[in-house]
């Protein structure tokens, strides 16, 4: 039976504001007939369903027939954009563009050729104004083919204009589609296998962005060749951990939109991306204070109308927001503080899972799980890793790793050790089979397994042990790695000095903060 995430016509009624659903149903009875009715009665069943039932559909929609819902699905599915394409929206240059294309077109088959061009004229402003080569080169290619046709002005040079143009924007497609198409397969590259392991790893992916980076993408001066640009080195730096170069590109990128001031409210889901992507440079730098002051600047962007008013950008605001803010506890120890935000949390995950995507859940569940392990409440964290873990899919392996090595030590923590046994060659096999175990990890693992055998007066020195021996290895950028997800050495130092986690993590806060003033 469909549900709720592959049903298409229920997540576009469950999409709906309360604005356009009513402007829905006047466009519909505007011409309403008895199909419409049922299309109608059926968009009323659906809005009130929590999830989708097809049988409980066909009981409530009484005059609808089992072999019709098909159909009137499709037809509802139809007459829903159509309503919604109808609400005008000034902000979207998009359907201003379409619209204007659309006008030249009525224009031309009326045979008023001069107002048709006339349009054109304008509607090749705006696309440039915007950056929008699409429409900039539909334009064009629509004016060639009326001037070609009927010979409407006195220009002589109008033909080397319009190749001349044409060539320049044909030049602008290719070099942006060739960054797009890097900057999405390194994206890809970072989902799959998450962030490098070793020369090797390195290695391949330098001979891949070197082998795919345009030459004269360097010197692009339009608002999108650099906006890809700058995602292309943002991952390759990322997915390296040179987060200096991370946080260059980071600052490139949300500072295009204000050399491009007018983009901001055509290009808002990559101003977000942009802001997150910013933020999480700081938090990898460990830079507290600018971290805070980026949040606040983003919490101030995301009131902004536009903003509220967009399904997709508010959904993206809050996962970057709340993402952004618990890393803020992390860097300042207040692991119980953040805590209180798992609440809203859930309520959030629950409302928008048609929406989020796999990757972001998992990320949300090992943030929460780091904060309960962080506060003590390892039984908690438990939890939470395990929704991580008994997914039975391998997106983001580095993630699933992390879930399970951060899993072995909430069971350490716990004494659960007949069941560590079990679960350290369980996990040393997982990560083993994904390539992804580090000098770090084969530390971590060692001493969990030899650690059964030590009583318990003789721990701290292995503690110790252990810990000069993890200092030594995170010298090592490819072996850094391990701490971006899990805060091994703090946790060691919660060991040895008998203190949570929590503590260890805010001393280090205070002591850094107290030096900086």
């Amino acid at each position: 039976m469909p549900n709720r995430s592959t049903d298409t016509l229920f997540q576009l009624v469950k999409s709906l504001e309360k604005s356009e659903k009513r402007n829905f149903k006047l466009y519909v009875k505007r011409n309403s007939d008895i199909k419409d009715l049922k299309v109608i009665q059926l968009f009323d069943v659906l809005d009130a369903l929590a999830e989708y039932d097809e049988k409980l559909i066909l009981k409530r929609a009484k005059t609808i027939r089992k072999q019709q819902l098909s159909n009137i699905k499709a037809h509802l599915y139809k007459e829903i954009l159509d309503s919604l394409r109808l609400i005008k929206d000034e902000e979207n240059i998009d359907i201003y563009l379409h619209e204007q294309m659309d006008h030249a077109r009525i224009l031309y088959n009326k045979g008023l050729y001069m107002q048709s061009l006339k349009v054109l004229d304008k509607l090749k402003e705006s696309a440039r104004a915007y950056q929008q080569l699409t429409f900039l080169q539909q334009a064009l290619f629509f004016e060639k083919k009326i001037e070609s046709l009927f010979i409407t002005r006195s220009m002589q040079d109008r033909a080397d204009q319009l190749a001349l143009e044409s060539d320049a924007v044909s030049n602008q497609l290719v070099l942006v589609n060739q960054l797009s198409n890097l900057s999405l397969q390194l994206y890809s590259w970072y989902i799959q296998h998450g962030l490098v392991r070793n020369e090797k790893d390195k290695k391949n992916l330098r001979a891949f962005l070197e082998k795919n980076l345009p030459a004269n993408a360097r010197v692009a001066t339009g608002f999108y060749e650099r906006l890809y640009y700058y995602q292309c080195q943002f991952w390759y730096a990322f997915i390296q951990q040179d987060f200096l170069q991370y946080y260059r590109y980071s600052y490139k990128w949300v500072n295009l939109f204000v050399e491009f001031p007018d983009l901001l409210k055509v290009e808002t889901a990559s101003y977000i991306k942009g802001m997150h992507n910013l933020m999480g440079a700081h938090f990898n730098l460990m830079n507290h204070q600018k971290l805070a002051e980026s949040i606040k600047q983003f919490e101030h962007f995301t009131k902004q109308k536009y903003l509220q008013e967009n399904e997709n950008n508010r959904i993206l605001a809050f996962q970057y927001l709340y993402t952004a803010r618990i890393n803020l506890y992390f860097l300042q120890g207040k692991f119980k503080k953040g805590l209180l935000l798992v609440p809203f949390l859930e309520a959030m995950l629950k409302e928008y899972q048609l929406y989020l995507d796999t990757h972001r859940v998992l990320v949300f569940y090992y943030k929460i799980a780091c904060l309960y392990f962080g506060s003590g409440d390892n039984e908690k964290a438990i939890d939470y890793l395990n929704k991580i873990i008994n997914r039975k899919m391998y997106l983001r392996t580095d993630l699933q790793c992390y879930a399970r090595l951060l899993n072995l030590i909430a069971h350490y923590e716990l004494g659960n050790f007949e069941l560590l046994e079990y679960l350290i060659k369980s996990v040393y096999r997982f990560m083993a089979k994904m390539e992804n175990l580090s000098k770090m990890e084969e530390e971590i693992f060692t001493f969990l397994r030899c650690s059964f055998k030590v009583g318990a007066h003789a721990l701290k020195p292995e503690f110790e042990k252990l810990l000069t021996k993890l200092k030594k290895i995170s010298s090592n950028p490819n072996e850094s790695r391990a701490l971006m997800y899990l805060d091994v050495i703090s946790w060691l130092e919660s060991k040895i000095h008998g203190l949570q986690v929590e503590d260890v993590i805010r001393k280090k806060y205070l002591s850094v903060r107290g030096s900086s003033k």
